[in-house]
Order: C-alpha cells, then sequence, then structure tokens
C-alpha cells in the first residue's frame, strides 16, 4: 500500500473530497458535492482523476475509498460453504456484531477495542496520513462469520508492522475458516510492503495461543498480571510472525 504521508492530489479540492469519502466510508456523490460547495463540472472531473489513480472506486451510487485487496474466493469443507473477500463498507454491521459475539468470551481484549473504534467512526477502511485499516470477512449465505483485521499507523519508524486481530463466531469453528483468514490477511500485509504482523491476547486464551503458534507465530513477550478479567489478573501474550 501507497504510503498515506506520500499521498499526493494535485489540487485541494481533490484532495478535499478524498478525506470527505475516506473518514465516512461509503457516500453519496451528488450529496458531497454539494456538502464541500463544489461546482458539478469540478466535482466529475475530480472525482473522474481520483478514479483513475485508483484513489476512489464507486460502487452501487456511492463513493468509497479504493484499496486493491483481491478477489472473491470460495472454501468448502465437509458440510460447510464459505467465502473470503475484501470488506466492504456494508459489512461494518456484520462485523461489529462478529466480534462482540467472540468479545463475548473474554478472550480477545483487542477485537473489542476495534469493534468500537470502527463501530464510533462509521468508517470501516481508513487510509489517511495517521493510518491504514484493512478487512476481509468470511460469510456463510452472505453473513459475516469471521473477519482478519490490520492495522497500520503511518509512522516512518513502524511503517514496516501492522497489528492483526482474527476471529470467527463459535458455531463456524472447526472448518479452517479462521486459518484461512489468517492467511489472507497475512498475504495482503506482505503484497503492501509490511514486515511483520503482531497482536496480543490474554493468557488464557489458550486456544488462539495455539492457533497462532501452529502458524508459525511466536511469543516475543508477556506483561504478567497485564488483564483483570472476572477479577483475575491474567497475563498478555505479545505474539508475532516475519513475513
Amino acid at each position: 500500500m501507497e504510503s498515506a504521508e506520500t499521498l499526493e492530489f494535485g489540487h485541494t479540492d481533490r484532495k478535499q473530497i478524498y478525506e470527505y469519502v475516506e473518514r465516512r466510508g461509503a457516500v453519496d456523490p451528488e450529496a458531497t458535492r454539494e456538502q464541500l460547495g463544489l461546482d458539478p463540472g469540478g466535482f466529475r472531473h475530480h472525482v473522474a482523476i481520483l478514479k483513475r489513480d485508483g484513489r476512489l472506486e464507486e460502487e452501487d451510487g456511492t463513493l468509497r475509498v479504493s484499496l486493491e485487496a483481491g478477489t472473491e474466493e470460495e472454501y468448502v469443507d465437509e458440510d460447510l460453504e464459505f467465502h473470503i473477500r475484501p470488506a466492504r463498507q456494508e459489512d461494518l454491521t456484520g462485523i461489529v456484531g462478529a466480534i462482540r459475539q467472540v468479545a463475548e468470551e473474554k478472550t480477545y481484549i483487542v477485537a473489542e477495542t476495534v469493534a468500537d473504534e470502527i463501530d464510533h467512526e462509521s468508517a470501516l477502511l481508513r487510509h489517511n496520513e495517521i493510518e491504514s485499516r484493512m478487512f476481509f470477512v468470511a460469510t456463510v449465505d452472505d453473513d459475516v462469520v469471521g473477519w482478519v483485521h490490520l492495522h497500520a499507523p503511518e509512522l516512518e519508524k513502524l511503517s514496516h508492522t501492522a497489528e492483526l486481530t482474527v476471529g470467527v463466531i463459535e458455531e463456524y469453528r472447526g472448518h479452517g475458516v479462521g486459518a484461512h483468514l489468517l492467511s489472507r490477511g497475512l498475504q495482503w500485509a506482505a503484497s503492501n510492503g509490511y514486515e511483520k504482523v503482531y497482536q496480543s491476547v490474554p493468557s488464557a486464551n489458550e486456544d488462539a495461543i495455539t492457533f497462532l503458534e501452529n502458524h508459525g507465530w511466536e511469543t516475543e513477550a508477556v506483561r504478567e498480571d497485564h488483564y483483570k478479567l472476572d477479577g483475575e489478573y491474567v497475563d498478555e501474550v505479545m505474539m508475532a510472525v516475519e513475513l
């Protein structure tokens, strides 16, 4: 992914349009033009250039930030058919619901924070001067049953790293959904120049730790008694994988 620090728009109106869309996730073009006070001809021209340069795309009558992330993939495991694809703004509610359902197990603190953040911002994908945020989802019959999320601060000293969360709601575990999500997320990170992906989980989440270890992740550090879950102090296990 092109660093947001190097994004050049060539015109202040073009930059204003991009930033307006990026903050909101998906917007109506005409409502955007009116809100920004731009004349119709100039607005159409700038949107056309933003589309040409791969910054914006238009789908179902709405403008949104364009992040190249590949296509939808289909998998079948025994009696379960599921798809993994780049998330769309319309998936926000489903992703928040899936994360909150997993977070109810009180073993995934970071993911719960992610759900709060995207629910508050109402924008799923981000790419600006401060951060980049990408999601992929696993769906069954178009319902979100799992996710993988990558978040990267646009800071030079950390630009080679990204934080990852991944989860699958309980009813769909054991079919390889999580493994395929993790693989898709890591492939995207590697193809966009990230060298290291990391995440932290409570030591009580033994299944998650084993899952990550089985996929090549290693424990970098342990912070003792970092979490307090149901009145009990629990260590934070900080894990990472080199790409």
